[in-house]
């Protein structure tokens, strides 16, 4: 079985950083993502997902994501329910992030592709990539455009 999701979009608002009484941080944001193909009359359309990441990633998020920022999730899709206040039963769906990555500059202009992590900012205004099984942006083989790939028409399976 697989449930294996992965987004690209900007943040409609600052993540909200919350702890459990254990103390685990918790943030959640909503990611605008737009979809492939257009409306019938030629307008984009956007869903906008609701986001959950744990511990010290959720701390990174809330310290380096504000509104409108381009950022990647990549998580599980996690179906949850819960009875309102009327006693009717919600069922929400929302990502649980496993890796965010900083998609383009932040305020002070410096790049923040960056996986997690976490940690106070390093050399460059990244914040640091020691923490967690996400590879950094400097181990990349794709960051850098001067590498390039040679693949053989022989070596394609289709």
């Amino acid at each position: 079985m697989l449930n294996r999701v992965i987004l690209i979009g900007r943040l409609t608002q600052d993540p909200e950083l919350r702890y459990t009484n254990s103390g685990t941080a918790v943030a959640s944001f909503t990611l605008a993502v737009d979809r492939m193909r257009s409306g019938q009359s030629g307008e984009r359309q956007t869903d906008f997902i609701n986001i959950v990441v744990w511990q010290k990633q959720a701390e990174i998020v809330s310290q380096y994501l504000h509104k409108g920022r381009l950022a990647a999730v990549d998580g599980r899709l996690q179906i949850r329910s819960y009875d309102n206040r009327e006693g009717q039963k919600v069922r929400v769906a929302e990502v649980v992030a496993e890796t965010v990555r900083f998609l383009d500059r932040g305020p002070e202009g410096q790049q923040q592709n960056s996986g997690f992590g976490g940690g106070q900012p390093s050399t460059g205004g990244r914040p640091r990539t020691d923490y967690g099984s996400a590879p950094s942006f400097e181990d990349d083989p794709f960051a850098d455009d001067s590498q390039t790939i040679d693949i053989s028409e022989d070596d394609l399976p289709f």
